[in-house]
């Protein structure tokens, strides 16, 4: 018999809108044709890997040494594990090393182990609305509660609505920048306020939450923004996060964990992490990634495709009359659902299903009345959108 809550989970309104979608597309697509159907679901990259990327596989598949495919640490390679802690050093601007990583199966394995070291039964995680709504399922995993606290209106970090939510019960706070699926680059002085919040908290309660990153679309922001680091603000910060999206290797499942070099109990989360690696089943990241991404993390990105097609995606939706916010990285566009509508994403989303356009309802991301347009997508399909957004809009 089905486990209730996977049951309940399956059939919930929001649960898998996103896989739902993707895979109707691919039935729309078979029955219509690639060109009709305008597929917006899924994040997946539409820009290959960079060739310092393929280099590393060609040189890795290479190799026939005795074991090479065998087990190891089920943290990660010894050598894998200090090549991230180069790049987090490098990204946090303070001194990182190897025994703070734990390689992980991208980052929602990250988030699954990570999670299962720090909630016990009846904890509850915070987390600013918009946001990946498959955090509800990961803190469900662990019998843990996730709040959802309402961002402010340009979607950037309420400090003082996560301050009114945080209690003894508390066990991390989730943040996303650049955001899924706003776009939002949390800016430092976000984070700043956040990291005072939770230290107050954390004073005054005896329990200091963990300000868990999760950080795929760092590497892609626009117009120049950066993503602030952590580790300088707030002792209790730990990254978890992959290469799915800014090397273009969703499929490959491989990420990690970095826990604050500075954090009181690194050494004990760490360990935590590496134990809920093997007794949730990962057992250790692959092992033929983990070489890849130590060879090619530091690989050189061009995202200016993503900026460009954004640039068109708002034009489309300028002609159409649809209101979004404009992103400030990642490859999503948040869009308002127009009026007329009663805010009701999921009637409006299954609208645009009638005129082949396919999106995520916003209630999936934690905000009623909103659609989220995933743009990692050929320009042919873009361009090809602009009439069938425009009827979609203007018609019900």
């Amino acid at each position: 018999m089905i486990a209730s809550y996977i049951k309940e989970t399956m059939n919930s309104k929001g649960s898998s809108a996103i896989r739902k979608m993707f895979e109707e597309g691919i039935a729309l697509k078979a029955k219509y044709g690639d060109d009709k159907v305008f597929d917006f679901s899924l994040g997946n990259p539409d820009l290959d890997p960079p060739k310092k990327v393929f280099d590393a596989i060609k040189k890795i598949a290479d190799d026939t040494s005795h074991g090479c495919h065998g087990y190891m640490p089920n943290a990660g390679y010894p050598q894998v594990r200090e090549a991230m802690a180069q790049k987090e050093t490098k990204e946090q601007g303070i001194k990182v090393t190897g025994n703070c990583v734990v390689m992980s199966c991208g980052a929602a394995g990250a988030m699954n182990c990570l999670f299962k070291a720090v909630i016990n039964p009846g904890d509850e995680v915070i987390v600013p609305a918009p946001f990946f709504g498959e955090y509800r399922h990961y803190v469900h995993n662990c019998q843990g509660t996730l709040i959802e606290v309402k961002s402010k209106e340009d979607f950037s970090i309420d400090a003082d609505a996560i301050a009114a939510a945080l209690t003894g019960k508390t066990a991390a706070v989730i943040i996303n920048s650049p955001n899924n699926p706003s776009g939002r680059v949390y800016s430092e002085k976000d984070i700043q306020a956040l990291a005072a919040v939770l230290e107050a908290h954390g004073k005054k309660s005896g329990r200091y939450p963990y300000l868990v990153c999760d950080e795929p679309y760092r590497a892609i922001v626009f117009d120049g923004k950066k993503v602030a680091p952590v580790f300088p603000v707030y002792k209790q910060a730990v990254i978890v996060t992959s290469f799915a999206k800014n090397l273009s290797l969703p499929g490959e499942r491989i990420g990690y964990i970095c826990v604050n070099p500075v954090c009181p109990d690194c050494a004990e989360l760490v360990a935590a992490c590496i134990f809920t690696t093997r007794t949730l089943g990962y057992v250790n990241a692959p092992a033929f990634f983990q070489k890849v991404a130590a060879l090619s993390w530091d690989s050189a990105c061009d995202y200016s495709l993503y900026e460009k097609r954004c640039k068109e995606m708002m034009q489309i939706l300028d002609y159409a009359g649809i209101k979004y916010a404009k992103p400030e990285g990642a490859f999503y566009l948040f869009c308002k659902v127009p009026d007329g509508w009663d805010d009701d994403d999921a009637a409006f989303v299954d609208h645009m299903k009638e005129n082949m356009i396919l999106c995520a309802p916003g209630s999936g991301f934690g905000c009623k009345g909103w659609f989220r347009i995933a743009y990692c997508v050929s320009e042919k399909t873009i361009l090809g959108s602009k009439e069938a957004f425009y009827k979609a809009a203007h018609t019900k």
